[in-house]
């Protein structure tokens, strides 16, 4: 039987960076295993690449304490590294002066997390982002960039095979454990000393055999995306937000500049019928039905979840999308977007004992085994301090 000394499950941006940190530490004997033939499938290389600088969190929480220094980690990172990185800012706007106060809020928990902000008039909104549109204050963020996740991906796997520490098997899904750390795969059993669940949308399912995660499950969100065209990609500067609703962990439809120069406008948050349901029938399995079951549930228990259900589905039609998105700038026809490719799942925990969404990381863990159940955005921009965290107080 195959050994290891730390086996981590999930080959995204939270196992790798976990790798990365554990390496760092002096740890030697790392194999992470993943069902997909290669790195980053799913949430790690289909998100925006947008690194956050903790403006949306509720001060003290994992995702404020570890969003604005894993957002400088990431940026120094891709220096080193020579990757694509674009240091551009973001805008958010007010679309009515109902919104003005969550704005002020906003500016409150961004300087108690230790963000660079201010609240710019229309003006100074005009010099930074000229196709914005506000009403009367807008919040900018000095310290918001954008990389290309896909390339930080490949460069952490490169550094990992490099360091002679860390191996890989890809292909190989986690099946059960016997409750002493010999995992069961498809590709036969391995034992390890300590098991690190980064599994992301199946976190919640790889935690049970160990023990965890009972009270909880992760139901997917639907991510999709539409483009300027190449001809209108220079309205767009860096990026703009609309003033999100704190209560729920969605941000909403917003233009984003690429590391590549395209512009992207999204992502909807579409409850989703599968953890792979990336189009409208391709990725639902055996589980669409109990996932509409606890959908079901979450509409009639959930305030929170009832308004996402009735706002996001109706942005599958393009007229309810471009509206959204049209609010946000002074300039924008019909005719200048196109369909994108681009279609994420974001996989969000929800509590069946109170029937409320989790709103921040979640970790539990024995002393054989750590399970990351609720790796949500910001993950990607928190990961590297997130692995230190993780390294620090929880792997001995």
């Amino acid at each position: 039987m195959k050994t290891t000394g730390i086996m981590i499950c999930g080959a995204g941006i939270v196992g790798l960076t976990i790798a990365r940190e554990l390496v760092s530490r002096g740890y030697k004997d790392i194999l992470i295993i993943d069902k997909e033939p290669e790195i980053a499938r799913h949430a790690s290389g289909r998100n925006s690449g947008v690194l956050h600088a903790g403006i949306y969190y509720a001060p003290g929480s994992l995702r404020a304490v570890s969003c604005l220094s894993g957002n400088f980690k990431m940026k120094e990172y891709c220096r080193e590294k020579g990757l694509p990185l674009l240091e551009t800012g973001k805008v958010i706007v007010a679309r009515n002066e109902s919104e003005i106060p969550t704005l002020l809020e906003l500016y409150d928990r961004a300087t108690a997390n230790g963000a660079k902000v201010e609240i710019i008039d229309e003006k100074r909104l005009a010099a930074i982002e000229p196709n914005a549109k506000t009403t009367s204050k807008a919040l900018f963020s000095h310290y918001t960039a954008v990389v290309n996740p896909r390339a930080v991906m490949q460069s952490l796997y490169d550094d990992l095979i490099e360091s002679g520490k860390v191996s890989f098997m890809l292909g190989t899904r986690f099946i059960t454990t016997d409750g002493s750390n010999t995992i069961t795969t498809d590709k036969g059993k391995i034992s390890c000393g300590m098991f690190i669940n980064c599994a992301g949308s199946y976190s919640d399912q790889v935690a049970r055999p160990f023990g965890f995660g009972e009270g909880y499950r992760l139901i997917p969100f639907k991510g999709i995306y539409k483009k300027l065209k190449k001809e209108k990609a220079h309205i767009i500067k860096g990026s703009i937000y609309p003033v999100p609703n704190l209560k729920n962990p969605f941000l909403g439809i917003h233009f984003t500049r690429s590391a590549s120069g395209d512009v992207y406008l999204g992502p909807t948050a579409i409850p989703a019928f599968g953890r792979e349901n990336y189009g409208i029938l391709s990725g639902l399995d055996t589980e669409a039905f109990e996932i509409m079951v606890r959908d079901a549930i979450l509409f009639f228990k959930n305030k929170k979840f009832r308004s996402v259900t009735f706002e996001e589905p109706r942005k599958y039609f393009f007229k309810y999308f471009f509206n959204d998105a049209k609010k946000l700038v002074k300039e924008l026809s019909p005719e200048d977007l196109e369909s994108s490719t681009k279609v994420g799942i974001r996989p969000q925990l929800v509590d069946l004992k109170r029937n409320e969404l989790v709103m921040d990381f979640l970790v539990k863990n024995d002393t054989k085994s750590v399970h990351i159940l609720n790796a949500i955005s910001p993950a990607f921009t928190s990961s590297m301090y997130f692995a230190e965290m993780i390294a620090e107080n929880y792997i001995h």
